[in-house]
C-alpha cells in the first residue's frame, strides 16, 4: 500500500471514528440491538437519496429528460425516492415532534417504489422509546456525512461508514453481535484464498453481507489484472441465506449500498433450503459455531449427509455438508468453524471428518489467532473444501496463531501482511509452484499417511512443529552459569523480602 493509500485509510478511519462517537454520544439509554436499525437505515436512505439527486440535477441539464421520471433513473439503477423521502425533505423537518412519523413514511415510499427493498428498511422511528429530539440530532448528523465530490464516491465512503457501524454495533452486542457481522481481516483473507473471479459464489448463513462485500472489492481490486476488461461483475452470481429476519434486511441494505445484485433469502439453511438446486463454484460462510438447538433430530435422512449424520447437540458439521452439498464439481468453499472440529473425538463427527479426509475434500485447514470474534473467545480456524483437487492425498496446514495486532484491548485483527503470506502461501502449494516450501512452526504439506497417524485430527499445530529458535551465539555452559546465578540471587531476594514481610507484621502483632 502507498504512503498515499495509507493516508487516506487513516483519514477514513479517522472520520467513521469520529461519526461512530457522535451517533453513539445520542443513542442515550437505546439498547445496540435497536440502534443500530435506526442509524443504518438512516444512513441507507441518505445514500440513495444523494446518488438519486445527483442524477436528477444531471436530468435537469439534459434537453429533453423529464427529473421526475423514474425510469429516467431505474435505467440507469439508481433507485427512484419519491419527492416526502427525499433527504431533503427529512433534514428540513428535523425539528418537528413528528419526526418519526415522517421518517416511517418516507421508508414505506421508497419500499413501494421499488420492488427490490420490500420489507427491507426499519419502520419503527415513530415508537415513543425514540426521543424526537436526539432523531433530529442524528438526522443533522448524518447529513454531514460528504459523499457529493468524486473522491468520496471513488473511496466508497458511505460503504465504508456503514461497514465501520455495524462492527463497532457487533462489539457493543458482544455474542450477539456476531450473528450479523464477521470481523472484516478474517473475510478478507477466506477471500484472498478462494479468489472468486467469475461464478456462483454462496453463502447459507450471510448475516449483513460482508462475504459478498469483500468478494466483490476483490474483483474490482484485481479487475485490470484478470483479463476482464473492468467488467469482472458481470461474471459473479451472488446467493445467499440468512435465519434472522432484522439481520437479512441489513444484508439487503450493505448490499444496495454498493449497487450489488444478489440473490438473498430469508429462512433456515437447514430446515427451509431456498437455494436447493444451487451448486456454487465458491462458498464463504461462517457458521454460528457449536449450535446445539439446530433440530437435527428433525434431519435424520436428509440427503445432505453423505458423509455421515451429524450429531444432534452440535450443528458444525451439519454446515459442513450442507455447503458440500451445494458445490459444483470443480467448487471451492472457505469457511470458519470452532477450533473443535479439528479434532473432535465425538463418533459422529470423527467419523465424517475422516471421510472428509480419505475422499480427498479437504484441501487446506488454517489455525487462526485469538480474539479475533467480537462473538465468541473460543478459538477458530479455517476449513478449506474442494473438488476436482489438484494436490490429492496432501492437505496443507497453516499455523498463523502467533499472526495478527492488537486493534483495542480486547480485539486482534490479521494485517495486510498476514493475509497476503497466508493466501499466498496456499496459492504457491495449491498450484505446485517451486515457490512453496515447508516452514516449521507456520506451514505443512502432510501426506494422507501422515494425517491417519494422528487419527484424522487436522490440527495444524500437529504437523507444522515448532519455528526453529533463533541461537542467540551464547555457549550452553556459559548460559547455565549466568542463568544459575541470577536464579540463586533472586531467591536470596525472595528470603530478604520475607523476613521484611514477617518483621512488619510482628511489629503490627500478627507475629508467630
Amino acid at each position: 500500500m502507498s504512503t498515499k493509500d495509507e493516508a487516506r485509510k487513516g483519514a477514513s478511519f479517522d472520520y467513521e471514528n469520529e461519526l461512530w462517537k457522535m451517533a453513539d454520544a445520542l443513542r442515550g439509554s437505546m439498547d445496540a440491538a435497536e440502534y443500530k436499525h435506526v442509524v443504518l437505515g438512516l444512513i441507507f436512505l441518505k445514500y440513495i437519496s444523494d446518488a438519486f439527486e445527483e442524477q436528477y440535477a444531471r436530468l435537469q441539464e439534459e434537453a429533453y429528460a423529464d427529473p421526475e421520471d423514474p425510469d429516467e433513473y431505474r435505467a440507469f439503477n439508481f433507485f427512484w425516492v419519491p419527492t416526502d423521502a427525499r433527504w431533503s425533505n427529512i433534514r428540513n423537518m428535523a425539528r418537528q415532534p413528528t419526526l418519526g412519523q415522517i421518517i416511517d413514511s418516507a421508508m414505506v415510499a421508497v419500499e413501494r417504489e421499488n420492488p427490490a427493498l420490500k420489507d427491507v428498511l426499519p419502520k419503527d422511528y415513530a415508537r415513543p422509546a425514540l426521543d424526537a429530539r436526539r432523531l433530529g440530532q442524528l438526522i443533522d448528523m448524518v447529513s454531514n456525512i460528504k459523499i457529493g465530490d468524486a473522491e468520496a464516491r471513488s473511496r466508497d465512503v458511505l460503504g465504508n461508514v456503514y461497514e465501520y457501524f455495524l462492527s463497532q454495533f457487533a462489539s457493543d452486542e458482544g455474542k450477539k453481535g456476531g450473528q450479523f457481522y464477521t470481523p472484516r481481516s478474517v473475510v478478507r483473507l477466506l477471500v484472498a484464498m478462494l479468489q472468486p473471479f467469475e461464478g456462483r459464489v454462496y453463502d447459507p448463513c450471510c448475516g449483513s453481507a460482508g462475504m459478498f462485500v469483500q468478494s466483490m472489492e476483490f474483483i474490482d481490486a484485481h479487475a485490470s489484472g484478470n483479463g476482464n476488461g473492468g467488467k469482472a461483475r458481470d461474471k459473479i452470481s451472488i446467493y445467499g441465506q440468512e435465519s434472522n429476519y432484522t439481520t437479512w434486511r441489513l444484508a439487503k441494505m450493505n448490499l444496495a449500498i454498493r449497487g450489488i445484485e444478489a440473490q438473498i433469502a430469508y429462512g433456515d439453511s437447514f430446515h427451509n433450503d431456498r437455494h436447493p438446486d444451487l451448486r456454487a463454484d465458491f462458498i464463504l460462510a461462517n457458521p454460528p459455531f457449536n449450535v446445539s438447538d439446530w433440530g437435527g433430530d428433525r434431519l435424520r435422512d436428509d440427503k445432505r449427509w453423505k458423509r455421515g449424520i451429524p450429531p444432534k447437540g452440535n450443528a458444525n458439521f451439519a454446515w459442513v455438508q450442507h455447503m458440500l452439498h451445494h458445490l459444483s464439481p470443480g467448487g471451492a468453499a472457505g469457511f470458519v468453524l470452532a477450533n473443535g472440529s479439528m479434532s473432535s473425538g465425538q463418533k459422529a463427527e470423527s467419523e465424517i471428518r475422516r471421510e472428509l479426509i480419505e475422499n480427498n475434500l479437504v484441501d487446506c485447514m488454517v489455525a487462526l489467532p485469538g480474539q479475533l470474534f467480537y462473538s465468541t473467545q473460543i478459538p477458530a480456524c479455517l476449513w478449506f473444501l474442494a473438488r476436482g483437487r489438484k494436490r490429492r492425498g496432501e492437505v496443507l496446514f497453516i499455523d498463523a496463531r502467533q499472526m495478527g495486532q492488537m486493534r483495542d484491548r480486547t480485539h486482534r485483527e490479521l494485517t495486510d501482511e498476514d493475509i497476503a503470506r497466508i493466501a499466498e502461501t496456499y496459492h504457491a502449494w495449491r498450484d505446485g509452484s517451486d515457490d512453496y516450501a515447508d516452514e516449521p512452526g507456520f506451514c505443512k504439506s502432510a501426506s494422507l499417511d501422515e494425517i491417519r497417524k494422528h487419527d484424522h485430527v487436522l490440527t495444524p499445530g500437529r504437523y507444522v512443529g515448532m519455528a526453529p529458535q533463533e541461537d542467540d551465539g551464547e555457549p550452553f555452559e556459559e548460559k547455565m552459569a549466568r542463568l544459575s546465578a541470577q536464579w540463586r540471587e533472586q531467591q536470596a531476594e525472595a528470603r530478604r523480602l520475607d523476613s521484611e514481610i514477617e518483621a512488619n507484621l510482628a511489629r503490627l502483632g500478627f507475629g508467630k
